[in-house]
């Protein structure tokens, strides 16, 4: 399996075809003070498996401060690996969307993607006070 995108955007949308579309790829927040409330965000994820990974993969993702510790509740999804036709790999496409995405203080966070319980991919998020 191969992570060929993971990131925080301002939106993202999987079309019936499974074309990820990706608005506004961020990885900072300013803001006048803390706590920080983004109001709307959304995670877009593009998976690559190999044929013998075809078959039902749980994904896992956990925002966390730099202690460690969960700033939300984990989101956990389930995704059906499928193939069509002789292709000799396939990708898989999401888009979670997070509202009222609070942090406590600023702070440099983790966004951190697990697939069958192994760590895949981190993306950072930064949040700092406005300039």
């Amino acid at each position: 399996m191969k992570v060929e995108i993971f990131t925080l955007c301002d939106a993202a949308t999987v079309d019936a075809a499974g074309k990820l579309n990706i608005l506004g790829s961020f990885d900072r927040l300013n803001a006048r003070e803390a706590p920080v409330i983004h109001p709307q965000c959304a995670l877009a994820i593009k998976l690559r498996f190999e044929r013998v990974e075809e078959g039902q993969k749980r994904l896992r993702i956990a925002l966390v401060d730099q202690d460690g510790t969960a700033i939300m509740q984990n989101l956990d999804a389930t995704t059906e690996v499928r193939f069509h036709g002789d292709d000799p790999s396939t990708t898989v496409s999401l888009a979670l969307n997070i509202q009222q995405l609070r942090l406590p203080r600023f702070d440099e966070y983790s966004i951190d993607l697990a697939v069958d319980g192994r760590q895949e991919a981190s993306i950072p998020l930064f949040v700092k006070p406005a300039q």
